[in-house]
């Protein structure tokens, strides 16, 4: 068994402000994203202030779709019963299908704003994308949330508030997993294959649906979800429904 590491999720105090690890790794992981897909933005003829316009609308669609998401998909009973609680986001609670929702929709307003193919900024939004669902992760595991189901494996660990049994790190695979492996098996794709505009992220969303699907049966379910059908988690649902539209984009753009 290895220790938990225990890491403060609070990186730093700035008077009455705690900066967190997990606003971390969304700051660097829209910046790193952005950074990624500059050049390729810059070939679609974009100014340099039209490009970082747009943060601003993934930001706003991955907050808004993110904390929706959540809300209505892993604890609906909760927040219709306490309806003022859906606005206090410093709680937790933010769902990855409910953001990637949004960050299309910020993108589809963009794209419509500044006059570019929605296809092209959709497959750099999903390739560039898992730089922050990888930190994002990261981030989960210092949080010491997210963790896995009981395992008897050398390297399970005992999480804060998890009880006393080692479990899996299930956010560092999914930071490996949906984060490192699909970067490169996106970057694989794109370069060896003669890809049209939204075949790319139709692979994306075959690629994290699927290799999310595998990690979620090491992953502990939500509490107040638990299993849907006594099988699959709700995200295991979605993540099925992703590789599902994924496929239909990929033939569809083919």
């Amino acid at each position: 068994m290895l220790a938990y590491p225990n890491i403060d999720p609070v990186f730093i105090h700035l008077g009455p402000v705690a900066i967190r690890w997990y606003g971390l790794a969304y700051i660097a992981g829209i910046v790193g994203g952005m950074r990624l897909a500059y050049p390729h933005l810059k070939r679609l003829g974009l100014s340099v202030d039209s490009i970082w316009d747009l943060p601003t609308y993934l930001i706003a669609g991955i907050l808004l779709g993110g904390r929706l998401g959540y809300v209505l998909v892993y604890d609906f009973a909760f927040y219709s019963g306490h309806p003022f609680h859906v606005f206090s986001v410093w709680e937790g609670g933010m769902s990855y299908h409910g953001a990637a929702i949004g960050a299309v929709l910020g993108i589809w307003v963009y794209s419509i704003k500044k006059k570019v193919s929605l296809w092209t900024l959709l497959d750099l939004l999903g390739w560039a994308s898992t730089l922050g669902i990888g930190l994002g992760r990261v981030a989960n595991f210092i949080n010491g949330e997210l963790y896995g189901r009981v395992t008897a494996l050398p390297w399970g660990m005992v999480f804060p508030n998890a009880g006393v049994l080692p479990r899996h790190p299930s956010q560092l695979y999914e930071a490996l997993g949906e984060g490192l492996l699909l970067w490169g098996i996106l970057t694989l794709a794109h370069r060896s294959l003669k890809l049209r505009d939204g075949q790319l992220f139709g692979l994306y969303m075959m690629g994290y649906g699927a290799i999310r699907f595998g990690i979620e049966f090491a992953r502990e379910p939500d509490v107040q979800v638990g299993y849907l059908f006594g099988a699959i988690t709700a995200g295991q649902a979605l993540c099925l429904l992703m590789v599902i539209l994924g496929s239909w984009v990929y033939r569809k753009r083919g």
